[in-house]
């Protein structure tokens, strides 16, 4: 078990004499402000526009929220295979137009059949390809239950009819954007190494896709009606687990027809906190994105954000050595709450980050040392999926989904048509052992059978200070997700952006090791640039990350709601609305 090594007491206790404004002198930079699509009735924003429709077609036929939101869902697993899924997990957020909230945990599980050591040498070293690549890689999926249970619980159309427009993108086609062809062809050689993956996503005649080409996905299209007319029968038992197994078997993977048949979707409690008034749901455990987003909003609270300034250097300087922390919190204590206790009290407490946050210095890098002697940690990768819903009542669904790398394992099952995940890499693959990004994990996400890896995926819905539906936001992007719904939420409320423009504004990230505080090309001016230097962060320059879609919500005098919609620029994510 997983204990806090801090007295508890001494956290809960900790008494704040002052509330600490502008920590030292910023040159201002003016906010971006790009337009936000608005609507009145309803909106979906995901990484797709066919899955957006289909999520928008249920809104304009009555549906509710989970209704458009499991329509999305399953549109993706036809129209954005890099990772939408049906061979995934993933998490959903919802709160009732009453406030009352709730989340779906549907993250994969390690097989019955994994073991502690099962991705390591006879000399106990780790063999990273194993985890990464191939049939071995895969955790058993949680999609679809977590949709159905959604659906079941929550939904109010039929399934038939939420389930038509993905099974009709999957029979009739769908056309390849530019994008999307070059993806298919740039992974051309790694798909020809898995016979079913190049049976689906390669031409037997070597030509290349190109935008415009219609896609075509029959097998798939069998897999949505068997779930369709079985519910979780249609995929966890029956003729798709058949599949599934028989691809396991052929590939040396460990997924059986038991773990197919025991594998539960579960409802837990939303994690909650306070950021200037505004009340925060987030994802818990298996996750740490919404421990970590309230951490990141408590330590930064005593400042005066808008007053310091848009990515200005003391704003950078004081978000920076938040995440430092945050990050090496995460990969001491977070893991699977069913497997290890994990302090969630603890962590969320506001007064838990001020003491974290009392060794902060103004003017200089708290050495890495000093900031925790946990662990580091382990994430997934890039290839996520986020999409946010709320429709005319004021329901509100927050979804981020993945199957961990592009294309997940790059196994596709034969007969099938999908991708399976390669989630087991998101274990600790050996305790101290660094990963794929120079980074090592802690004990509390190590294998075991039937245990849910962490994850960093970290859907959000914020409440204003009257208590009404104010944002929805989440965003793909491994180890970044955290830190990208955190300056989301602070671009809207501390520096008064509009949806469209929050999502854009360019971004910075620290995950505590390595050691380098990395930005967006545009993130920094080069007098920023030098003050951070000066204080003693490493810069670290990276490509533009993340795809954060989100709904704002407004008001006018008489209450009604007006949607204001934000679609991430870095991608072809849409926002549509009516």
């Amino acid at each position: 078990m997983v204990a806090l090594q801090r007295p508890l007491t001494a956290v809960l206790l900790l008494i704040i004499t002052g509330v600490v404004g502008c920590i030292g002198p910023s040159s201002q930079r003016e906010a971006p402000a790009p337009s936000p699509m608005t609507a009145q009735r309803g909106m979906v924003v995901s990484a797709d526009s066919a899955a957006s429709q289909a999520g928008l077609t249920m809104l304009q036929r009555g549906g509710n929220a989970i209704d458009a939101a499991v329509a999305t869902g399953f549109a993706l697993a036809v129209t954005y295979p890099i990772a939408g899924n049906l061979g995934g997990g993933g998490f959903l957020v919802l709160r009732q137009p009453d406030g009352t909230a709730t989340t779906i945990d549907y993250r994969e599980k390690a097989p019955r059949a994994a073991t502690r050591d099962m991705y390591l040498d006879a000399r106990g070293n780790a063999v990273p390809e194993r985890s990464r690549r191939g049939h071995l890689a895969s955790g058993v999926p949680g999609s679809p239950a977590g949709l159905l249970l959604a659906h079941s619980r929550y939904g109010s159309l039929p399934l038939d009819t939420v389930m038509a427009p993905a099974i009709r993108l999957a029979e009739d086609g769908f056309l390849l954007s530019d994008r999307q062809a070059d993806r298919f062809n740039a992974q051309r050689e790694t798909f020809l190494d898995f016979s079913g993956t190049a049976r689906y996503f390669t031409r037997p005649d070597s030509t290349r896709y190109a935008g415009g080409d219609r896609f075509r996905q029959p097998d798939l299209a069998e897999v949505l009606r068997r779930i369709r007319d079985e519910g979780r029968a249609g995929f966890y038992r029956g003729a798709t687990a058949d599949l599934i197994v028989a691809e396991m078997e052929r590939g040396g993977g460990l997924i059986s027809h038991e773990d197919l048949q025991a594998y539960e979707a579960v409802e837990r409690p939303p994690i909650t906190g306070r950021y200037r008034g505004h009340r925060i749901l987030s994802m818990g455990p298996p996750s740490s994105g919404g421990v970590a987003v309230v951490q990141l909003l408590n330590a930064i609270a005593p400042y005066d954000i808008a007053e310091m300034g848009f990515l200005t250097d003391a704003t950078i300087h004081l978000m920076g050595e938040a995440e430092r922390r945050v990050y090496a919190d995460r990969a001491e204590w977070l893991g699977d709450a069913d497997f290890v206790d994990v302090p969630v009290d603890a962590l969320t407490h506001p007064a838990y980050m001020r003491q974290r946050m009392a060794t902060f210095e103004p003017d200089r890098v708290t050495p890495t040392d000093s900031v925790s002697h946990g662990d580091p940690l382990a994430l997934e990768t890039m290839e996520t999926t986020h999409y946010s819903v709320v429709d005319s009542a004021g329901q509100a669904v927050s979804v981020t989904t993945t199957i961990n790398g592009a294309y997940g394992s790059k196994v596709v099952v034969d007969g099938a048509g999908f991708f399976l995940n390669n989630e087991m890499d998101d274990f600790s693959v050996k305790p101290g052992v660094p990963n794929m990004y120079g980074l090592v994990g802690s004990e509390a996400n190590a294998i075991e059978p039937e245990k849910r890896m962490l994850s960093s995926m970290s859907p959000t819905i914020v409440e204003d200070p009257e208590g009404r539906l104010f944002l929805v936001i989440g965003t793909p992007g491994g180890a970044t997700i955290i830190t990208t719904v955190f300056q989301v939420i602070q671009n809207v409320i501390d520096h008064g952006m509009n949806m469209q423009a929050a999502v854009a504004a360019p971004r910075v990230h620290h995950q505590w090791k390595p050691d380098d505080l990395r930005h967006e090309p545009d993130a920094l001016t080069p007098a920023v640039a030098d003050s951070l230097r000066a204080r003693g962060w490493t810069l670290n320059e990276r490509g533009p990350w993340g795809r954060a879609d989100g709904i704002r919500v407004q008001y006018d005098a008489d209450g009604t709601r007006i949607y204001e919609g934000g679609a991430d620029p870095r991608g072809e994510d849409v926002a549509l609305g009516y």
